[in-house]
C-alpha cells in the first residue's frame, strides 16, 4: 500500500517508493530503496522535493497518535487478559543492494557479486539489442549504474576487486561493468556532482557499445574485442557515438564513447584531441578503459597484475591527464585488490583490503614462501598497522606462476576473505 507524506515524516524503516521532484535536486540514485542509515534519513529531510511516496507493505508506516480512551468517571479499568501467541521464526532478512549503509570489503565482496552477475545479465541483454539495431533505453541501463554506485558507496574497492577474479568468454560484459564501477569510484574520488557521477557510470557502462555494430563475428573471437585489428576496431567510437545519440542517451555519454581513446598528447583517436581540448568525462573514460584492458589476462600466456598496470600507466608520460590519473591511482591504491607483492618476510601475499589513511600499506594475505619454493599456511597482515614486522619489497614475479593459477588463487583468497576466514 503506497501512502504519500512530506519529507519532515520520513523515519528509519520505511521503503521510499518514491520521490516527487526533479531527480536533479535530490542525491539518491534510486527512488525505492529502505532507509537504513542516519545520514540517508537527514539528507531525504533536507531534500528539495515536493514529498515522499512510501509502500507500507515493504517497511515501516507513519507512527499513528496514540488513541486516547477515558473511561467513565469512578469506573475501574478491567484487568486485560494477556494471550500468549507464537511467533514463527523469521526468515533471514535479504541484503538490500541499494543500501550505501558502508560494509566491510569482506562482507562486500558477496553483494558485489549479485550486482556483477545481475549487471551481466542487463548489459548482455542490452547489447543484444544493440547488435539488432535496436536503441538503448536509459531506463534500461540506470538500475545497473545505481546498484553500483550503491556498492562503491558501501565500500570503494570490492567491486574493482571482484573484477580482478573475473574472467569469462564475455569479456565485453564484464568490461562495461568493471569500466562502470571504475568511472563511479573516480567521479566521486574527483567530487563530482551526483548527476555527473551518473554519467560518468552510464559513460562507463556504454562506451564501447559500437563494438556490437562493427562488421565481425564477436564470438568467433572469444567475445573479446582486444583480438581485432585496430584499423576494424577505431570505427566503434563513432557508430558507438552516434548509436547512443539515436537512443535519446544524454550527450555528454555519446561524446565519452567517440572520445575515449583520446590521449593527452593528441597521440589517440578518432580526431587526435589534445589535452583540455578532451572533455572531462572523456578524459576519465581513457584512463578507465586503459587500466582495464591492461589489467585484464590476455592471450600472451602472461598473468596480469593490477599493480603492475598502475605503473605500467604512469611510465606513459603525456597519454593521461596528470590530475585524473591522480585521483585514479588514489581511489584504486597504489596496490590495488588482488595484487600480488612480495614481503620482507620472503613471502608472497595478495591485495585483500585497503587502509584508507594509508594505500602503500594495504592489508594482505600470505600464500607462498620464496625461502621454501612452497605455499605456507595464510596469514592476513595489515600491514599499515603491523609496527613495521613486515612491509613489502615491491610486486611479485609472476613468472613462476600460470595465468590460471593466478586467477584461481585471487578467486580462492577472495572466497576466503568474503568468509571472514
Amino acid at each position: 500500500m503506497l501512502k504519500r507524506i512530506s519529507p519532515s515524516q520520513v523515519e528509519m524503516g520505511m521503503f521510499v517508493h518514491k520521490l516527487e521532484g526533479s531527480w536533479l535536486k535530490h542525491p539518491f540514485w534510486k527512488t525505492k530503496f529502505v532507509l537504513d542509515d542516519n545520514g540517508t534519513l537527514q539528507d531525504l529531510r533536507e531534500a528539495d522535493i515536493d514529498g515522499v511516496v512510501i509502500d507500507i507493505s515493504k517497511g515501516r508506516d507513519v507512527a499513528a497518535p496514540p488513541a486516547a480512551r477515558s473511561a467513565p468517571r469512578g469506573a475501574q479499568s478491567a484487568p486485560v487478559q494477556q494471550r500468549r501467541r507464537f511467533v514463527a521464526p523469521s526468515a533471514p532478512a535479504q541484503f538490500d543492494l541499494t543500501s550505501t549503509a558502508p560494509q566491510s570489503t569482506a562482507r562486500e565482496f558477496g553483494h558485489a557479486g549479485k550486482v556483477a552477475e545481475r549487471g551481466r545479465k542487463a548489459v548482455g541483454k542490452a547489447f543484444l539489442q544493440a547488435r539488432l539495431g535496436k536503441t538503448i533505453k536509459a531506463e534500461a541501463v540506470e538500475p545497473i549504474i545505481a546498484d553500483i554506485f550503491a556498492s562503491v558507496q558501501r565500500n570503494p574497492h570490492a567491486f574493482n576487486g571482484l573484477m580482478r577474479c573475473k574472467q569469462d568468454h564475455e569479456y565485453l560484459y564484464r568490461h562495461a561493468l568493471a569500466c562502470a564501477a571504475l568511472m563511479v569510484s573516480l567521479g566521486r574520488e574527483l567530487k563530482l556532482s551526483p548527476g555527473q557521477i551518473r554519467e560518468a557510470g552510464m559513460a562507463g557502462l556504454l562506451f564501447d557499445v559500437g563494438i556490437n555494430h562493427l562488421p565481425i563475428d564477436l564470438d568467433a573471437l572469444g567475445g573479446d574485442h582486444r583480438n581485432l585489428p585496430l584499423s576494424v576496431f577505431a570505427a566503434h567510437t563513432r557508430l558507438g557515438s552516434d548509436f547512443l545519440l539515436a537512443s535519446g542517451m544524454p550527450a555528454a555519454v555519446a561524446e565519452a564513447a567517440l572520445h575515449h581513446h583520446e590521449r593527452n598528447d593528441g597521440s589517440g583517436y578518432p580526431d587526435r584531441r589534445i589535452g583540455g581540448d578532451i572533455p572531462l568525462l572523456c578524459r576519465m573514460a581513457a584512463v578507465c578503459d586503459a587500466y582495464d584492458d591492461l589489467a585484464s589476462a590476455g592471450n600472451n600466456g602472461q598473468a596480469v597484475d593490477p599493480g603492475a598496470v598502475i605503473g605500467a600507466m604512469a611510465a606513459m608520460p603525456g597519454k593521461f591527464d596528470p590530475a585524473v590519473f591522480a585521483a585514479f591511482v588514489r581511489c584504486m591504491g597504489s596496490f590495488p585488490i588482488g595484487t600480488i607483492v612480495e614481503l620482507k618476510s620472503q613471502r608472497l601475499a595478495m591485495v585483500v583490503d585497503q587502509d584508507g589513511n594509508d594505500y602503500a600499506k594495504p592489508t594482505v594475505r600470505t600464500f607462498f614462501s620464496l625461502a621454501s619454493g612452497e605455499q605456507v599456511r595464510s596469514e592476513t597482515i595489515d600491514l599499515a598497522n603491523c609496527f613495521g614486522q613486515d612491509e613489502i619489497l615491491g610486486l611479485a614475479d609472476l613468472g613462476r606462476f600460470e595465468p590460471e593459477e593466478v586467477l584461481e588463487l585471487r578467486q580462492r583468497m577472495m572466497l576466503t576473505v568474503a568468509k571472514g576466514k
